[in-house]
């Protein structure tokens, strides 16, 4: 085994373990990225050789380097039967519910007490917090190239709609609310009605949703070109109020599903 491919097996081990993670939240709030770890993984997909991965009569042929990560009951994650594929090199912690078929890649990172639903991604990288739910045919995006940008971070008690996207970088501070169907990355701004304020991305390009926003999917209308004088509208996310006790109990997660 030659020392890159060592380096690989032993970081994607550590991943699995909690003990590393792709990127970290400081003191101060900011989160940043252990670049080296996105560099390791990206040499593991180089390093591997092409296999023939199939399971009875289902065929699969990946790198051998980057198999389905494999749990026990020891591992406290519930794995709900149907389909489901959680990749090497991603962390699961204790109180996890994965249902069926969902997807959890290479170096994400799932904290305790998430719900990770039907048909739903958490791409490569992706930070998720503590008691997220992301609810069925949610997508958030992942990133690997280039090393040193920022995933999607997802902070504690956030819930994520059904058909929701969440791309770029992007993160939804503590105790967002994402309604169906609502899309954020950079590309697009978000209108906060509450405050009469757009939200662009930072100086680091990334889009950062404040900390109890709840955002839903809205339009505003074309102001130029032909578009404008036949009334169209393009897709913009709205804020539409900050989190209260009202809309804690709506999206609480019943106790018995745990």
């Amino acid at each position: 085994m030659t020392e890159e491919l060592s380096r690989f097996h032993d970081t994607v081990d550590r991943l699995e373990r909690g003990e590393i993670r792709v990127a970290e939240r400081g003191a101060d709030g900011e989160w940043t990225v252990n670049a080296w770890i996105k560099e390791v993984i990206l040499s593991g997909f180089r390093c591997g050789v092409l296999t023939d991965m199939s399971v009875g009569s289902l065929p699969f042929f990946d790198k051998d380097t980057v198999p389905v990560r494999q749990f026990s009951v020891e591992s406290g994650v519930r794995i709900v039967p149907g389909g489901s594929s959680v990749r090497r090199g991603a962390y699961l912690a204790k109180g996890v519910i994965v249902m069926p078929p969902s997807y959890i890649n290479i170096g994400a990172y799932v904290d305790e007490g998430t719900m990770v639903d039907s048909h739903a991604l958490v791409g490569s990288c992706a930070q998720i917090g503590k008691r997220v739910h992301i609810a069925a045919a949610s997508q958030i995006g992942g990133v690997l190239e280039p090393v040193g940008a920022l995933p999607v971070i997802v902070e504690d008690d956030v819930f994520i709609g059904g058909n929701c996207g969440v791309y770029e970088g992007t993160i939804l501070r503590e105790g967002c609310v994402l309604g169906t169907g609502v899309v954020i990355n950079r590309s697009t701004p978000l209108y906060d009605a509450v405050s009469g304020e757009w939200i662009r991305p930072d100086s680091l390009g990334r889009m950062i949703v404040p900390a109890g926003a709840v955002v839903v999917a809205g339009s505003r209308p074309v102001r130029k070109g032909p578009g404008a004088g036949e009334g169209v509208h393009v897709y913009c996310p709205v804020i539409v109020k900050y989190r209260d006790g009202r809309t804690s109990a709506s999206v609480e997660l019943e106790d018995i599903l745990r």
